[in-house]
């Protein structure tokens, strides 16, 4: 492709300002890298006190309009002004869960609920910390971490209105289309439409930047614990460059091998594993708690996630990954929009919100039960060293207490690096998608933000630990804006469900007197 074609397709001003406020992050960590964290720190507190609870509602609003929307005759309704799917149900499916679970999914499975376990969350008063009935309530707080109302964001609703802007409007594929519903075609060339989509790319720069540069940290932990390569910068860069490497061939071939490839693998992969954790560890004790904590998420729903108690513990977990789903919410919508043509609005709500949250949460309860399992056995176990090393030596603590321990731990780091591929593809993939405006962006755009999220990741981590959480916190400051981006939607997306109900004839159009 020719630079002029290229240029041509890019929407400069929002490239320059979404890459240039990125590359002003990477320099201002290097020159004053203590204020960059201070400023990031200050941010991500007055989002969490301000905005925490308008994400606890927003979330809970998004899932009851898209259930409503699911169970009514606007189920119905087909999507993307096309009779019937592009693409198989699996391969559809396998997308978006394994890209919306993504690298997060595998680096929090087996700590979380640990992390709840040795010290329960404050809504759950009266339960000893460390005790048989602590088991219920850490894993049901995992599931809404993960759960109903925090997938729902990631297109439950938001990806239908992107795709009748879209493809029946014929605005461009990009984040501004989600104030359609405000602004009407005029959000194809307005200011606020640009802001829309700097705001939703920085957000999901800023969060696969975080899982690339944390899993450099986690790698390098499980080859020197496991192979006794020495876990330094040497070692972090080539593990991240061999990433990108990979990521880069399978951006080239887009969704139709690439993305689709990964993703089917991850699913086919994910479920012999689980099983295969079951058959060698606890699995009579890990079904027995996927039942009873599932029992618990929704017997306690309401009061789980409306729970404002404590401001502090909070902002620490559950509005933490609220924030982080809504961050990353719009480029997933993109991704859903994508892929989604001839889907109705039933199907495409059915596996995002339920579907996916279901799979987290069984995986959730295979990783993390067998750690609690261990740790009722022989204290200390599991939590010694998450607390002494972090989320990386969680799961590999846990795996070392299975039979076949180190084929097993290779297992789990295989199936870890394959979900940050395709976070990190599906990410790029969608963020090409936010610059251009088309469902399959030139090659040449895709390669660049692989690299560039590559690039700034060894960055970081070149600058140290405390660059990597800074744009991991980073997410959640651009999770204020994009709230507020994605409110409208809550009274946006029924009218665009009624408008293709009366197109599709599954709906009259009432006749004015």
């Amino acid at each position: 492709m020719k630079l002029g074609d290229l240029k041509r397709k890019i929407h400069l001003p929002v490239f320059f300002i979404s890459g240039g406020l990125l590359v002003l992050f990477v320099v201002m960590s290097f020159v004053y890298s203590e204020g960059v964290a201070n400023f990031v720190n200050t941010g991500f507190d007055l989002s969490i006190t301000y905005f925490g609870a308008f994400w606890q509602l927003l979330l809970l609003a998004t899932f009851i309009v898209g259930v409503v929307l699911a169970i009514s005759k606007y189920g119905k309704v087909r999507l993307g002004n096309e009779d019937k799917p592009r693409i198989s149900f699996f391969k559809w499916a396998a997308i978006l869960v394994s890209s919306g679970l993504g690298a997060g999914g595998i680096f929090w499975a087996a700590a979380e609920p640990m992390y709840y376990f040795t010290e329960v969350p404050p809504m759950h008063t009266g339960i000893a910390d460390g005790a048989q009935e602590a088991v219920g309530v850490a894993m049901s707080q995992s599931f809404m971490s993960w759960g109903f109302t925090a997938w729902a964001v990631y297109g439950a609703i938001s990806g239908m209105v992107i795709m009748y802007a879209h493809y029946n409007k014929g605005l461009s594929l990009k984040p501004r289309t989600l104030l359609y519903p405000v602004f009407g075609d005029k959000i194809e060339h307005n200011k606020w439409g640009i802001a829309a989509d700097v705001c939703c790319i920085l957000g999901a720069v800023a969060g696969t930047i975080g899982t690339v540069g944390f899993f450099g940290f986690q790698l390098s932990y499980w080859l020197e614990h496991s192979f006794g390569i020495p876990d330094g910068l040497l070692t972090q860069i080539l593990v991240i460059s061999l990433l990108v490497v990979i990521v880069t061939i399978s951006a080239v071939t887009g969704i139709s091998k690439g993305i689709q490839f990964l993703s089917r693998t991850n699913i086919w992969l994910i479920f012999p594993v689980g099983a295969l954790i079951l058959l060698l560890g606890p699995g009579g004790f890990v079904i027995d708690t996927f039942v009873s904590s599932f029992g618990t998420y929704v017997s306690e729903f309401m009061n789980i996630h409306t729970f404002r108690g404590d401001e502090e513990w909070l902002g620490a977990w559950m509005l933490f990954f609220f924030g982080w789903f809504i961050g990353f919410g719009p480029l997933m919508a993109m991704l859903v929009a994508r892929i989604s043509r001839g889907r109705t609005i039933r199907e495409v709500f059915f596996v995002v919100s339920i579907v996916a949250a279901l799979v987290s949460n069984v995986w959730f309860t295979v990783l993390g039960g067998t750690g609690i399992f261990y740790e009722l056995q022989n204290e200390g176990t599991i939590s010694g060293p998450l607390m002494e090393s972090g989320l990386p030596a969680a799961i590999i603590a846990m795996a070392e207490q299975l039979p076949l321990s180190g084929l097993m731990g290779i297992i789990l780091a295989i199936l870890t690096t394959l979900f940050v591929i395709t976070t990190a593809d599906s990410m790029s993939y969608s963020i090409s998608m936010s610059v251009t405006g088309e469902g399959d962006p030139p090659k040449p755009v895709r390669v660049f933000w692989v690299l560039m999220i590559g690039i700034i990741s060894i960055i970081l981590i070149n600058i140290g630990e405390g660059s990597i959480d800074a744009i991991q916190s980073f997410i959640i400051i651009t999770a204020v804006p994009i709230s507020i981006i994605m409110l409208p939607l809550l009274w946006g997306a029924p009218k665009v469900a009624k408008k293709m109900a009366i197109e599709q004839g599954i709906e009259e159009q009432k006749k004015k007197e």
